[in-house]
């Protein structure tokens, strides 16, 4: 099947939700999947982005930037997952317990904007990562288009840059809790030290990494053409001053390179 034609799956499938609430995190999918709404259903599009500790500021920024790119609502709402202590304590299944907390709140929205549907920019490939999240959107009826379409990661970017949507080749980004290893307690005091460290980093001019939380030490995963020029710099020293600074006492960076998904390897689904 085309990519043509593939967007026109994508949008029959958006038209026949007649109304939608959008979980909106700014990111390539939901970002694609908000402007095939407004496309297909021009106002009766609402785009509606989490704010919490694991969110960075810049990335909520960039979803009211983007929405305003698109031209649709946009709304910020507050979700207290840190309140829950099945999240804080970081079980495997902690997106779980994040994306019940986050659903719920979207269904009690929709349902007072009489909005029919809540949907996400879940896409084909993401089914089979380790994704908790996704049982939370079953149970409350959370409809993934770009599944539904058979879209996966290689088309949305493709769809998104014939679209012309200026996203379309921005990094993955997950929520800060994903730097801290599973059975490690999560804080609001870990999750700004890695948001700060992340962008100092980003400062210095990398993109695309993560800085992983172990206690004392800070890990830093940048791509791997990225390391070489990381030392050859003035970054590292300057990168070492600012973490440090944060709190941590020992940094290291990672010889294996940034790689999406790390501290899901080895869990058993």
């Amino acid at each position: 099947m085309s990519l043509t034609e593939k967007h026109l799956q994508l949008k029959n499938h958006i038209k026949a939700l007649e109304s939608v609430l959008v979980a909106f995190s700014g990111g390539v999918d939901s970002t694609l999947v908000l402007a095939v709404a407004r496309e297909t259903l021009a106002g009766r599009v609402l785009a509606v982005t989490a704010r919490s500790e694991s969110l960075p500021e810049r990335e909520l920024a960039e979803a009211s930037r983007l929405a305003r790119e698109i031209g649709v609502a946009h709304e910020i709402l507050d979700t207290e997952e840190m309140a829950s202590l099945d999240y804080r304590r970081n079980p495997v299944n902690r997106c779980y317990h994040c994306k019940s907390e986050l659903y719920g709140k979207l269904e009690q929205m929709a349902q007072k904007r009489c909005l029919r549907h809540v949907i996400n920019g879940i896409n084909v490939d993401d089914l089979g990562d380790h994704r908790p999240g996704l049982e939370a959107a079953r149970e409350y009826g959370v409809k993934s288009p770009l599944v539904e379409a058979g879209l996966n990661k290689e088309d949305v970017r493709g769809l998104s840059r014939h679209l012309g949507l200026s996203v379309w080749s921005k990094p993955a980004m997950a929520c800060l809790s994903s730097r801290v290893p599973y059975g490690e307690p999560i804080t609001p005091e870990k999750l700004a030290a890695i948001e700060r460290a992340e962008d100092i980093l980003l400062s210095l001019g990398f993109s695309d990494l993560r800085v992983r939380h172990h206690g004392e030490v800070a890990r830093i995963e940048l791509q791997k053409e990225d390391i070489p020029r990381f030392f050859s710099s003035p970054a590292a020293d300057d990168a070492r001053r600012g973490i440090q600074a944060l709190g941590f006492k020992f940094i290291t960076v990672d010889i294996e390179g940034f790689r999406s998904g790390r501290m899901n390897e080895g869990i058993t689904r």
